[in-house]
């Protein structure tokens, strides 16, 4: 059999919501980096009962940079997610001399799904009704025909 040349793809997905809330520290250089968990699921149906089954995956995501503190400023927990990026794994060895590994998603782009809440008196601004407030000189002054 000849050889195969695969190409390379690293490249995930995630919809979720943060488990807790983002942490922030910066590495020795200065850099930003933002940890934080979030929960992933999935609706199956199982084969044998027939019953809806619902998983939750737990995933530990890395933000750097800006948009590390961008998370760490808008996000909570709780906050709905998408995650774009690629799949790390990193080992190292504890004070004790433990070894430890992990697998987390590296976010290349991070989009937040909740939207915006608006204080009470913000709403009563931009949505004040027919107030003569709220319309301008050119919607008085315009004549309809009808």
């Amino acid at each position: 059999m000849s050889q195969l040349r695969l190409g390379y793809l690293n490249a995930v997905y995630l919809i979720g919501r943060l488990v807790a809330d983002p942490e922030l520290r910066y590495t020795q250089k200065g850099a930003p980096v933002c940890d934080f968990r979030i929960a992933c699921s999935r609706r199956y149906k199982n084969r044998e009962t027939g019953e809806w089954q619902e998983e939750t995956l737990f995933i530990n995501v890395v933000a750097w940079r800006r948009q590390a503190e961008t998370a760490n400023d808008y996000l909570k927990k709780g906050s709905a997610v998408l995650i774009e990026g690629s799949i790390r794994s990193r080992q190292w060895e504890t004070n004790e001399g433990a070894k430890r590994s992990v697998i987390e998603v590296v976010a290349r782009r991070i989009q937040f799904l909740d939207q915006i809440q608006k204080s009470e008196e913000t709403q009563e601004e931009d949505f004040g009704g027919d107030s003569k407030e709220n319309v301008s000189k050119d919607e008085e002054e315009i004549e309809t025909p009808f």
